[in-house]
């Protein structure tokens, strides 16, 4: 699964962020879009059944989409959506792409990985029918105590409004969370915040881990769910991942590729006959 990789290289390069060259910045979803670009990366490359319903014009995707849930009546923008092209509504003359996206969001790909993007079938950004998977994607780079309940309440509110929405959509939601002790703040004046470690990473890993999560389209909860933990300074540096302790291990099932298998297997039980 190429997901984290491309997240972590990505990331490691500073780009313009609110007119300054930033790795990171929490008021800016640059992270949001990079995961949520992976996961779709991803998915193609998993499920046969989603590639053909590219392929055949039946899946577009929508870019933060504004859904809204039946009951309770609730609105939220959710970063990615995997849709049927709304019918009425004519596709843009200029539609995006993933590989469009890819430049836009400053992506970093390996040459394999671009080998793999070109011959994947062309997914193209469209007005959004019924909605087939949500993805939603947070982070929690600093401060951790203090943005717990913040993030726990934004993730849980997803899942909620997506299946409030329609019980047969997938929610699926995908957590970074980070290792490092320092933390150069873009939104403090360049402070360092010092981090209790490995304390918070533990204490933020158990909090998100305890987000429900459904196994039948009756239940509540997350349809898929990955955490992913990396050491960023955000200084320059490169983030690196970490895969040691207390981060979700390969057998675990907040571990990424098995969230990605599993939200796979779903669409292709699912949605096969769209």
């Amino acid at each position: 699964m190429e997901a984290v990789d491309i997240l972590v290289r990505s990331l490691s390069k500073a780009v313009p962020i609110n007119g300054q060259m930033l790795q990171y910045h929490g008021r800016s979803d640059r992270h949001s879009k990079i995961a949520c670009w992976g996961i779709l990366f991803d998915l193609l490359r998993t499920s046969s059944v989603l590639r053909s319903h590219v392929e055949s014009g039946k899946v577009v995707f929508g870019l933060n989409h504004l859904l809204r849930s039946f009951s309770p009546d609730k609105g939220k923008k959710l970063d990615l959506v995997l849709c049927r092209p709304e019918a009425d509504k004519p596709r843009p003359k200029r539609p995006k792409t993933l590989e469009a996206l890819a430049a836009k969001y400053g992506i970093d790909l390996t040459p394999e990985q671009q080998a793999t993007l070109d011959a994947l079938p062309i997914i193209y950004e469209a007005p959004v029918g019924n909605v087939l998977v949500a993805l939603e994607a947070k982070a929690c780079m600093t401060e951790h105590v203090k943005a717990l309940p913040r993030l726990y309440d934004e993730l849980n509110s997803s899942h909620q409004i997506v299946h409030g929405h329609s019980s047969q959509t997938l929610a699926v939601g995908f957590f970074m969370v980070n290792a490092s002790e320092t933390f150069q703040s873009p939104t403090n004046k360049g402070k360092i915040n010092s981090h209790k470690q490995p304390h918070v990473l533990q204490r933020t890993i158990a909090d998100i881990s305890n987000l429900p999560r459904r196994s039948h389209h009756t239940d509540q909860g997350f349809d898929g769910f990955g955490i992913v933990v990396v050491d960023m300074v955000n200084d320059g540096s490169d983030c690196k991942l970490v895969t040691t302790p207390p981060a979700p291990q390969t057998s675990d099932v907040l571990h990424y590729e098995k969230m990605l298998q599993r939200v796979a297997h779903e669409y292709d039980a699912r949605f096969s006959m769209i």
